[in-house]
């Protein structure tokens, strides 16, 4: 079963410090060779990015950032997992190491 899990944090001003990226990376490399995390990607600031809506076929695009959210996509994961539950055992160790924000996981089609 695939799953993705997406990470919403609050927004950082600052980029990871090296222990931040060398405890991620090494989790991302667990992750990796145990089979269930299938591909990853952290986002870049809202300030580089872009919403774009559509209402009554009047597409309006808003860049970034986005101060009116107190919280923002930060990355997503897909994983093979046998079951929700392996799924949800792997995103709460991953919040565990982030210490802060929540995931939405939903099972994929297919």
């Amino acid at each position: 079963m695939r799953f993705i899990s997406v990470y919403a944090a609050p927004e950082r001003s600052v980029p990871p410090t090296p222990e931040e990226r060398a405890s991620m990376g090494q989790f991302i490399e667990k992750g990796m060779k145990s089979g269930i995390l299938v591909s990853v990607e952290g986002c870049m600031p809202t300030a580089n990015g872009a919403r774009i809506r559509i209402a009554e076929n009047k597409f309006t695009t808003t860049d970034g950032p986005f101060a009116e959210s107190k919280e923002v996509i930060a990355g997503f994961c897909i994983l093979e997992a046998p079951n929700k539950e392996a799924a949800l055992e792997y995103v709460r160790s991953f919040l565990e190491l982030v210490g802060q924000g929540e995931c939405e996981l939903r099972q994929l089609h297919g």
